[in-house]
């Protein structure tokens, strides 16, 4: 029996920014699109990934977003402070920045604005979760609690780092071991700016978000305190923290929220791309967040990966080179990723046996396994 032909020109698996942003571009090009959305990860009213840098604005401008998310009411971040490479605390403002200053997200309002974003320009968004891709290129999919397949000329992987589609094509390469244990804090100090700060086994960051003040510490898995998965335990190692632990208001007994985990280490796919999908945002290119590039990165990359789906639709006969400079763009911002994240870790030198520092020494390459 013959199968009917795809309903859709593409679908979008992933309704974070990546995803989001690729629907839009490919709905405003005219193509029938479906966006799925599985509607987390989100607790408690947050969800990681908190900082948009200032290099965004000409992107969501060239995107016709810039307007709506001023008018959205981010908080401004006007800059940070850092203990990095000495105890001493050092501050970097956003004040002489050309484009300004970046913005502390609400992470849920701002992904359901792109997603209305997209709707608005004519995707079907669902909310479903991908499953897998068949050899036939469909996507298995649960929706309502149902698994069906769903056809599609084309199909994007948003799908973060679980890389639903793109780790059947591709290989993933792991840059390192780095996690991330963290808790919202309600209150905080009310200190707009990020504050950045190493220790001899990681580094921690604390941040304003809409619940209050979020804590994060970064470390490998393999050298992680089995007590930061511990409310006591975390607030011990906070404790010992010479700045962000002052970003914090003390509370009464039971204060401490229940520490979450998440992966935090970069990852790198190859090949991106492939005969009917492309992969995007973190499935493709995840970074360390210590770049602060993250979101940026997801923007970007979900823009091009619209425009390279959308070329690849208006000529079947561009494909391999609509492919390959798509694959060109990723290697130029993973290029770029490299050296800047070896620069940035080789600055702290204040614990030189310390198995973290000592891994990322001169040595931070995301095409190690």
């Amino acid at each position: 029996m013959t199968a009917p032909p795809p309903v859709f020109d593409a679908v979008v698996a992933g309704g974070g920014p990546a995803g989001a942003v690729a629907a839009l571009v490919l709905a405003r090009a005219g193509h029938r699109v479906r966006l799925l959305d599985d509607g987390g990860p989100g607790w408690d009213g947050f969800k990681i990934g908190e900082f948009l840098p200032p290099a965004v604005r000409p992107l969501l401008a060239d995107l016709r977003l810039l307007d709506g998310f001023l008018a959205s009411g981010h908080p401004a971040s006007t800059g940070t402070y850092a203990a990095w490479g000495s105890a001493r605390l050092h501050g970097r403002s956003h004040l002489f920045d050309p484009y300004g200053p970046g913005w502390h997200l609400d992470r849920l309002r701002f992904d359901a604005f792109l997603r209305e974003a997209a709707v608005a320009a004519g995707a079907d968004l669902r909310r479903a979760r991908v499953l897998d891709r068949a050899a036939d290129g469909r996507l298995v999919v649960r929706e309502r609690g149902r698994v069906t397949e769903l056809a599609a000329r084309w199909t994007v992987d948003a799908t973060g780092r679980r890389c639903v589609i793109g780790r059947r094509s591709g290989r993933r390469r792991r840059q390192d071991r780095l996690v991330a244990a963290y808790a919202v804090f309600p209150g905080g100090d009310p200190e707009a700016r990020t504050l950045v700060e190493a220790t001899a086994d990681g580094w921690w960051y604390t941040t304003p978000v809409p619940a209050g003040r979020l804590v994060a510490h970064l470390t490998d898995t393999d050298l992680a305190d089995p007590a930061l998965r511990t409310p006591q335990g975390f607030r011990a190692a906070l404790g010992r923290t010479d700045h962000v632990r002052r970003r914090v208001v003390e509370g009464g007994p039971g204060s401490t929220p229940v520490p979450r985990w998440a992966p935090a280490h970069g990852l790198r796919l190859t090949p991106s791309a492939g005969p009917g999908w492309v992969a995007t945002g973190d499935a493709a290119l995840a970074f360390d967040p210590l770049s602060s590039q993250g979101i940026l990165t997801a923007l970007h990359t979900g823009a091009r990966a619209g425009r390279a789906v959308a070329g690849c639709l208006a000529d079947e006969r561009r494909t391999e080179t609509v492919l390959a400079d798509y694959a060109a763009l990723l290697d130029g911002i993973a290029d770029a990723y490299r050296r800047n994240h070896a620069y940035a870790y080789d600055e702290e030198r204040r614990w030189p046996a310390s198995p973290f520092w000592a891994r990322r020494r001169g040595a931070a390459d995301p095409g190690r396994a």
